[in-house]
């Protein structure tokens, strides 16, 4: 599974407006020390101070290219790689005023995004043996949506939906607002343009009798126990072979296998981007 880098008219104006977040009216560092007309050149490198899954280093290159087309930066190692402490993950020659304005920004995206790489490899690597995929969910950080969605691509899940356009998703609190699980599905059923799909959230086998009964697409186990995730499984193979099944709710690195064998298609879990931690890398300018 090849991961896509968001493409440059949406990456563009995200990575500009945090590189004005951060320059704001000027580096006043970098600008101090050189305040000549002259361009000074200088080399770096990309260092990882801890092992991990590597993402971002295109996001990154971007970054410097922004500031100035005459950096180069030249990853040493592809998306995805495992790499251990101490490995150079890139090498960067150009003006040194851009290597050291664009330091900050390109580091904290490629930490953020390795840290959620390194996470999301190991769930996957959990179930890798089985005929089940691992998905990420909308529960990320604002601003951020586009570029954490493609870090879990990097470490091995599939995205589900980037966002409320992308899909028909009935919750518990649409089942509620509506009135039922039935009545949900024939209200959104009127309106949706094809080739939509109805996934709907079921907590219990009583609700995956009704999404059943009512034809949703695809029917989301919720916070289900292993024992009744088993059963309802069952009870929709039986109905109806074509319909997806997400697992979704409380999956755990310690879980997720016991999950994946009951026979789901997809596991869903926020886990990788919320509660990973950055993978330190760090910037070193050669003298």
């Amino acid at each position: 599974m090849k991961a896509v880098v968001p493409p440059k008219l949406i990456l563009d104006n995200l990575l500009k407006d945090w590189l004005l977040e951060d320059i704001g009216r000027g580096d006043r560092t970098t600008s101090g020390l050189f305040s000549g007309s002259e361009v000074i050149l200088g080399t770096g490198h990309w260092l990882v101070k801890e092992a991990g899954v590597i993402a971002g280093l295109p996001i990154a290159a971007r970054v410097f290219q922004l500031l100035d087309e005459k950096v180069n930066f030249l990853p040493s190692v592809a998306e995805g790689e495992w790499c251990e402490k101490g490995t150079v993950i890139a090498k960067l020659d150009g003006p040194l005023d851009s290597l050291l304005t664009g330091e900050r920004v390109a580091l904290n995206l490629g930490m953020r995004l390795s840290g959620i790489a390194t996470m999301t490899r190991r769930y996957a690597d959990k179930i890798a043996d089985l005929p089940v995929q691992l998905v990420d969910t909308r529960k990320t950080t604002p601003g951020l949506r586009i570029l954490e969605k493609y870090a879990t691509q990097v470490g091995g899940a599939k995205n589900h939906r980037m966002g409320l356009d992308d899909a028909v998703m009935i919750k518990d609190n649409h089942i509620a607002a509506a009135g039922g699980i039935g009545e949900a599905i024939a209200k959104v059923r009127e309106t949706m343009p094809y080739p939509l799909t109805i996934e709907v959230e079921t907590e219990t086998l009583v609700e995956v009798e009704t999404a059943l009964e009512h034809q949703a697409d695809i029917i989301m186990l919720d916070n289900m126990s292993v024992e009744v995730m088993e059963q309802a499984v069952k009870m929709i193979r039986q109905n109806n072979r074509r319909i997806k099944i997400e697992a979704s709710g409380n999956i755990t690195l310690e879980t997720i296998r016991n999950v994946a064998e009951t026979g789901v298609d997809y596991i869903s879990t926020s886990a990788p981007i919320t509660r990973s931690t950055w993978l330190d890398l760090s910037m070193k300018i050669r003298e």
